[in-house]
């Protein structure tokens, strides 16, 4: 038979020989490729997305608008004043020697500039209880909130002296601190608390720390070298705080799974019988294998987010894609190489209690041979009841409704500001959140302009889009004027939105739109959620199309079965519908939101969905790949379909339920920050991958595979010239074992 490394082709077993046979270059390599990648990274530093990249429509015009302008907008603050009970208004002089005392505490600090009056500006509710005080904090907006602190002093000592009234301050610097200090450590916590967890759980399943270190430590280099690289690629396509989390979050889910895959391979045949040379070449040829076709179907997931158009997901998509990338070569290339090194000094650090398996040991699961026994003895029961159960859960999908969130249904009435946002909106409907008019004019003091403004302003009104105050701030240098239109609805988006709408398509037109030469983009909270999704909306075709599409194609290239290639596709979409249908009936619906410390807030953030189906459909193919792979190989030794079947599942049950776990983990620990939005997306990862582990691989894969039976490997024969990537001699090969052949005698073609 000659020598059987000779035979072995593909690219992860060729990879893991090589690492092994040149164990300290492979090291020598993925260090120097680490270190190079942060400091090229750190010295290029890091491109963010601008304000005026993040949407298209209207809202990125008016932000190119200001941009060019030169126009830094300061962040502005509010201070409410309003009287407790129903005695006090506006008109007494309790109350107007209140606002004084409020304006001459602001305007002490030194921190603020153009302090007004609500006599003069005419912010005064119409009950008159309630009057806005309004001034900018100086300096640059992204910073204003380290700059605060003094200004809200300065309003809480007020307070203190008017206890009659109830004064607030509220704005875009208050909110900034409010949050950093409520929430600033909470992501950052949920971050650092992933890596413990995931080493927790690897000791568990390995029983032996060395062992549990290497997935660890591989998935953070591969985390640290995308991080470096991400400040490269970041001049071309820029990122964001966003990106980096998002990376962190599949880097360290994808990482782990695919040394863990790789590594209890190694391990499982070891405990055998092979020797470890032996051993780590079989473990090249097939979970590497499993690897390289998981990474890449993940990668081309990933990729679709790259066809949003939205430079917040596009640099999501490039994160996300580069650590799935980085991840599959280190776990093909140094992994091998750090166990060919270490040899049985794997298993140094053995915990007590958590005993090592007999070598020869049988490694199926009882519980999942208990489960694949029922599941395989009546298939046609199994798929409906599966199925059915899991269309039950997507049955609530189907009356999604996405927005952006508010302040109130992001953090609910957890946080005293969140109880002032929704006074000032009681108040002063859509005030604390107002249409932002952006009129770009060659002169912005000619007098067809001005006439224009003033006429805006009244129409605003009379058109019931507006209640007032409406505000004109000009920037005469620049030529620009900011009108702000607080929209009737407030905070009821909804609503809001069919106010703008009557300022885009009625007033703008009727007043602004006759003026030649002049721009007049409306943006804002509203105008940005509404174009956000009028975007997305969009995108969700040509994303999900292209997913499917190439996902598809992988399949049937990696496995070169078309029944392969289209179950594969049906159960990951039906793994996505059922977290679909979780989410709305839990976030939406607010049934059993109180078990995962939620509310029911009425809608779904409007990002998730696309990015659930992304994320979840990439990371489904994990176990897929490695589920199916192992049912394929044992279909080649001669198996038969039900046996191979049974085989492929419970020999890979436990580390599929390991990496389930931490992947389940992970996604949990964002599940129980206080934001609304991390715990959608939290929850649904964690539901999602939950589902997929047991429901879809333990039951819905095997009982389908045992229905189609040997059609299941089924391949017309007009694409038969389709490239080979299946590399199914390799297992075979390393341990110099005879194809499986068919019954006249031919090697058996699956």
């Amino acid at each position: 038979m000659g020598n059987g490394e000779a035979r072995v082709r593909g690219l992860a077993a060729r990879a893991g020989g090589w690492s092994a046979r040149h164990r300290w270059a492979a090291v020598g390599i993925w260090v120097l490729f680490v270190v190079l990648a942060m400091g090229l990274g750190s010295a290029a530093g890091r491109v963010d997305v601008k304000d005026s990249d993040q949407l298209k429509g209207e809202t990125h015009t008016a932000a190119r608008i200001i941009e060019d302008a030169g126009i830094d907008e300061p962040a502005g603050e509010t201070v409410l004043i309003q009287a407790e009970g129903g005695g006090l208004k506006a008109t007494d002089a309790e109350f107007k020697d209140a606002v004084t005392a409020v304006v001459r505490a602001v305007e002490g600090t030194g921190r603020v500039t153009d302090v007004t009056s609500p006599y003069d500006t005419k912010t005064i509710s119409k009950d008159g209880r309630s009057a806005l005080v309004q001034f900018d904090m100086r300096g640059e907006s992204d910073t204003a909130g380290e700059r605060v602190e003094p200004v809200l002093k300065a309003v809480e000592g007020v307070q203190k002296d008017h206890t009659s009234l109830r004064i607030e301050e509220i704005g875009g610097a208050s909110m900034m601190k409010t949050f950093d200090d409520a929430f600033g450590d909470d992501f950052k916590k949920a971050e650092y608390s992933a890596v413990p967890v995931a080493l927790g759980i690897l000791i568990i399943a390995f029983g032996a720390l060395v062992a549990a270190l290497l997935p660890v430590a591989l998935a953070v280099t591969a985390i640290v070298a995308t991080m470096g690289l991400m400040g490269i690629v970041s001049h071309l396509q820029p990122m964001s705080d966003t990106a980096n989390s998002v990376m962190l979050l599949v880097g360290m889910a994808v990482g782990v799974d695919y040394c863990l895959f790789y590594l209890r391979r190694e391990r499982e045949e070891r405990e055998a019988g092979h020797d470890a040379r032996t051993a780590l070449r079989i473990a090249a040829a097939t979970s590497g294998r499993a690897i390289v076709v998981s990474g890449v179907t993940v990668c081309v997931a990933m990729a679709g987010m790259l066809f949003t158009g939205l430079a917040e997901f596009e640099a999501m998509g490039l994160a996300s894609l580069m650590v799935v990338a980085v991840a599959m070569v280190g776990s093909v290339t140094v992994l091998p190489a750090l166990l060919s090194l270490l040899g049985e000094r794997v298993e140094k650090g053995r915990i007590p209690f958590l005993r090592r398996r007999k070598p020869g040991a049988r490694q199926d699961s009882r519980f999942w041979t208990a489960v694949l026994r029922r599941v395989l003895a009546r298939p046609v029961i199994s798929v409906t009841v599966a199925a059915g159960a899991l269309l039950a859960i997507t049955a609530p999908a189907l009356g999604m409704k996405t927005q952006q969130f508010t302040l109130d249904q992001e953090f609910g009435d957890s946080l005293p500001i969140v109880q002032t946002y929704n006074r000032l909106n009681d108040a002063f409907p859509g005030g604390s959140e107002p249409a932002e008019v952006i009129v770009k004019a060659d002169d912005i003091n000619a007098p067809e302009v001005k006439s224009a403004l003033a006429d805006f302003r009244d129409r605003a009104i009379s058109s019931g889009a507006s209640r007032g105050p409406v505000e004109i701030k000009l920037h005469d240098s620049q030529n620009v004027a900011f009108v702000y239109v607080p929209l009737v609805g407030g905070s009821d988006q909804d609503r809001a939105g069919v106010s703008l709408d009557k300022l885009r398509d009625e007033v703008r037109p009727a007043t602004l739109g006759r003026v030649d030469g002049i721009e007049a983009p409306i943006t804002g909270q509203i105008a940005g959620s509404k174009d956000f999704n009028d975007q997305l909306a969009g995108a969700v075709v040509p994303v999900f199309a292209f997913v499917v599409v190439f996902a598809f194609a992988l399949m049937l290239l990696s496995f070169r079965s078309l029944t392969i290639a289209l179950t594969s596709i049906v159960l990951n979409l039906l793994s996505v519908g059922a977290a679909y249908g979780i989410l709305v009936a839990v976030f939406q619906h607010g049934w059993g939101a109180s078990l995962v410390g939620a509310e029911g807030v009425g809608a779904i953030i409007t990002w998730l969905p696309l990015f659930l189906f992304v994320i979840l459909f990439g990371l489904s193919m994990d176990y897929h790949v490695f589920v199916v792979s192992r049912i394929r190989e044992a279909r080649l030794r001669g198996l038969a379909t039900k046996d191979a079947i049974r085989h492929g599942v419970v020999t890979t049950a436990g580390v599929v339920t390991s990496a389930a776990v931490i992947m389940v983990a992970v996604f949990a620990i964002f599940g129980t920050l206080s934001m609304q939005s991390m715990k959608q997306m939290g929850v649904g990862l964690a539901a999602a991958v939950l589902i997929d582990a047991t429901i879809i691989r333990g039951v819905l894969l095997p009982a389908v595979m045992a229905l189609l039976g040997e059609h299941n490997w089924y391949l017309p024969k007009w694409l038969h010239r389709l490239p080979d990537l299946t590399h199914d001699e390799a297992p075979q090969a390393v341990v110099a074992k005879p194809a499986a052949r068919d019954d006249e005698g031919e090697p058996l073609k699956v």
